[in-house]
């Protein structure tokens, strides 16, 4: 199989419009969670979320385009457009060659798609009537419309695809591009994760399933991995993106190589809807690191992992034990961290923001800190790298994202030399 590497990388979220400020905030701890302003929260249980703030989607797109597309969509288009650029691939419109059009592909992930559109047109439908839905509703909204965008503005004419795999969705499609590149079914493929769910019926709905915090007055620390008193995740919203191709191909123009893909595993629970068990995200584990060991024929040392680390009172437990399975005892286990306390949870989108900040990790040498780790969970007694980032050399690192329906997913990098 051809080897697979990242030569490109882009990102915007609660922290950050970009990849260097994005990773500069996580490393210093800072939080982007604060009260919602994108509706009206004052009758909602939960009011806080890691919201993006001043994105104007003109910058990506014509002004009378942005009405068509929802903001997962805009937000995507953000992020793709850094990372096309730094991949070198892009002409100063952001289009691709027409040469190396046909095999440069594009898979785009999202939990839930455009829900604020979905919202906003059902309210229509139900007081002013369906002669009053927005002619753009249905293709605003459509997840796959965030490939269909993208791969327009960039003329990706490669294999267009989708996943909807909650909040394992954009490491799945990581998965998806290094599987369709190694079998030779392109040579190059964007991945973008998005998602934008801070509006009425995402928030709603995740509250009512008693899933969020309800730090309201305190949101700055309402997302804490691993601390004792979490009581939920907290809702972010954001885009990662990054472009994945042939290692011959990166080689042969010189570009600019930031890891190389040596390993995912994927599995499913099936056991319960919304509650995870430890032997769907093990065996995942296990099979990223199986895929690892052949891939580079050698003994596999995983020198940190991106956990999901949600800030659920079940879901970090059960992590936790997984890793500790997975890695043969807790004094075999490498340090670990959530990003989600600086930018909270952004389902869909969460595998490819966080494989950019474990990427830039492995880099850079630093490891981000779990923030808002006060009294560390005894049950959760992984070595978390609480509050402080730290210095360390790193050579292999994991990426873990775990969705509703018991969906699983991880994925191995390597820095490359």
């Amino acid at each position: 199989m051809k080897r697979v590497v990242i030569t490109g990388m882009g990102t915007i979220n609660a922290v950050g419009h970009n990849v260097e400020d994005s990773f500069k905030a996580v490393v210093n701890g800072e939080c982007g969670i604060d009260k919602i302003t994108l509706f009206d929260v004052s009758n909602f249980p939960v009011q806080i979320a890691g919201e993006v703030k001043d994105f104007d989607p003109t910058t990506v797109m014509d002004k009378k385009e942005v009405k068509k597309a929802d903001r997962f969509i805009q937000l995507g288009l953000k992020a793709s457009a850094e990372a096309m650029a730094d991949c070198g691939l892009a002409d100063e419109n952001g289009k691709v060659d027409g040469s190396i059009a046909d095999r440069f592909g594009i898979i785009s992930a999202s939990g839930i798609g455009g829900l604020s559109t979905i919202e906003k047109n059902s309210v229509v439908c139900e007081n002013r009537g369906p002669k009053r839905i927005s002619p753009f509703f249905i293709p605003s909204s459509l997840v796959n419309m965030l490939s269909g965008f993208i791969s327009i503005a960039h003329g990706l004419k490669g294999p267009n695809l989708s996943h909807v795999t909650a909040c394992a969705a954009s490491t799945h499609a990581i998965a998806d591009a290094f599987k369709t590149i190694a079998l030779n079914g392109a040579d190059r493929i964007l991945v973008v994760g998005a998602e934008s769910a801070v509006c009425g019926a995402g928030m709603g709905g995740f509250a009512a399933m008693k899933a969020l915090s309800t730090r309201n007055d305190d949101p700055k620390k309402a997302s804490r991995p691993f601390d004792t008193d979490r009581d939920g995740f907290v809702m972010g919203e954001g885009a990662g993106a990054l472009v994945l191709e042939t290692l011959e191909s990166a080689q042969n123009r010189g570009a600019k190589i930031y890891a190389e893909v040596i390993g995912f595993g994927e599995s499913g629970d099936a056991n319960h809807i919304t509650s995870p068990v430890m032997d769907g995200p093990l065996r995942a584990m296990k099979a990223a690191f199986a895929m690892a060991k052949d891939h580079t024929g050698e003994e596999l040392k995983i020198d940190y992992v991106n956990t999901h680390g949600t800030s659920t009172p079940v879901g970090d437990i059960n992590e936790t034990n997984a890793i500790k399975e997975a890695f043969g005892g807790i004094e075999n286990c490498p340090p670990v961290t959530s990003t989600k306390g600086q930018i909270g949870h952004c389902l869909g989108a969460a595998g490819a923001i966080e494989a950019i900040f474990a990427i830039k990790a492995l880099n850079e040498g630093v490891i981000p800190p779990t923030i808002n780790v006060e009294n560390q969970d005894p049950e959760c007694n992984l070595d978390c790298v609480p509050n402080k980032s730290r210095n360390v050399e790193l050579t292999t690192i994991m990426s873990n994202n775990f969705g509703f329906g018991g969906t699983n997913g991880s994925v191995i990098f390597k820095k490359f030399s």
